[in-house]
Order: structure tokens, then sequence, then C-alpha cells
């Protein structure tokens, strides 16, 4: 972000908006919020907004159990993603197999 704050400071100040913009408008309460960004930060593999959600669920009320639950939950979760999707990509492995398989169709 700092590159774009530098280099292209309207669109950093657009995200600085809709940021506040969904604290006026939240809907949920601070605990919440901070799961599903802590959940999301898992997933995006963002090591400061893991550690910023992370302490944010803490100082909203959440316990370390609660945030290892929610860990345990986007682990799994991925899991299931991961092996739906790769069944579905191969398909009939089978029939794959006795193609001839190649990388980049030409």
């Amino acid at each position: 972000m700092r590159l774009l704050a530098e280099w292209f400071p309207e669109f950093a100040n657009e995200l600085d908006k809709m940021d506040e913009m969904y604290k006026e408008k939240r809907m949920i309460d601070e605990k919440t919020y901070q799961f599903i960004c802590f959940a999301l930060s898992i997933k995006n593999r963002s090591k400061p907004c893991l550690l910023k959600h992370f302490k944010g669920a803490m100082e909203a009320g959440a316990t370390v159990k609660e945030l290892a639950y929610i860990m345990a939950l986007v682990f799994r979760e991925s899991a299931g993603g991961d092996d739906c999707w790769t069944h579905d990509a191969l398909g009939d492995y089978k029939e794959l197999i006795k193609s001839n398989i190649q990388c980049c169709p030409k």
C-alpha cells in the first residue's frame, strides 16, 4: 500500500474511505467482524492483516480458543474446496490417463 499511497494516492484515499464506510454501516458486532477478517487474512496470506485482526478479535473479547477454532474452520473449508475442485477438474481420471495428456492445449 505504501507504493500506492506514493504513486496513486487517489486510489489509496478511496480505500480509506471504503474502510470508514464499512465501519459506519457495519451490521455485525465487532467480534464477528474481526473473526471474518481474521479468516480472510488466512486465506489471503496477509501477515499484517492476520496480526491486525488477531489483535482486534482479542480486543473485541475473543479467546485464543475461538481463534484456533476459526483457523481450523478455514483450514478445513479450504481442504474441502481443494478436494472438490481437484476432483471436478480431473473428472474421469482413468479416461484422462488413457488419452494423450498435455498440460497446455495447442
